[in-house]
């Protein structure tokens, strides 16, 4: 099963539109609605061939081996932010309607944003908690066995179509076995030790670290 927001997502956007798409996004993301919130089926079009992509060498920390927990806390993607964190506080009050592609404003403000979301920072309490979590996937390295290392992102397209999110809001996923039959935006609950380890992948930074012990296709909870 997978899921899509209600918001449509191009495939490509100009600059000047990138910025405000990633904006719209950050609001988004202020909202905090859970994965479920944004659930209806994905058109087969709107879903992005599978692929592999390595990231960079900084990208891939070191395993650390950990007994398999009994129980896992379920979170929401909320309970990564730190409550006095706000993604828009430098870009308030920006009018982005008078901005051009070619105008440097507009490059200079897309590159502050992406500063600002990459150290975006992380729920220390978080760290060290067993969790099961919702999410989409973003592959990074895989094997003839599966994949071994993907990013786990809140909303479909997010580093692939649009920016990246806010680095808390990206989980570089270490599966203790190889995650099998997965590929890039299939949804998906992930359960394991969360840590707050910030990495740099290719296809962007992530402000936690999950040793995933169970990856599984994503069913709607039940009410």
């Amino acid at each position: 099963m997978s899921l899509t927001p209600t918001m449509s997502l191009p495939q490509m956007t100009p600059m000047t539109l990138k910025l405000k798409l990633s904006l719209t996004l950050a609001g988004t993301l202020l909202l905090l609605q859970p994965l479920s919130a944004f659930a209806q089926p994905a058109p087969p079009h709107a879903r992005p061939a599978p692929s592999a992509v390595a990231p960079t060498a900084s990208a891939a920390p070191a395993r650390v081996a950990s007994p398999r927990p009994a129980r896992y806390r379920e979170i929401k993607w909320e309970d990564l932010v730190p409550a006095d964190w706000d993604p828009m506080k430098d870009l308030r009050g920006l009018n982005f309607n008078i901005l051009s592609d070619a105008d440097p404003r507009a490059v200079a403000l897309l590159k502050r944003m992406r500063e600002v979301w990459d150290a975006a920072p992380v729920n220390n309490q978080m760290n060290e908690i067993a969790v099961r979590l919702p999410g989409y996937v973003v592959p990074l390295e895989e094997n003839k066995d599966g994949m071994t290392e993907f990013l786990l992102v809140p909303y479909y397209g997010a580093c692939i179509h649009t920016p990246p999110p806010p680095a808390n809001q990206i989980l570089h996923v270490a599966p203790n076995t190889p995650a099998r039959n997965l590929k890039s935006m299939d949804t998906v609950w992930v359960s394991g030790i969360l840590r707050t380890l910030r990495t740099d992948s290719y296809m962007g930074v992530s402000g936690y670290r999950l040793e995933a012990f169970v990856v599984e296709p994503y069913v709607e909870p039940r009410r």
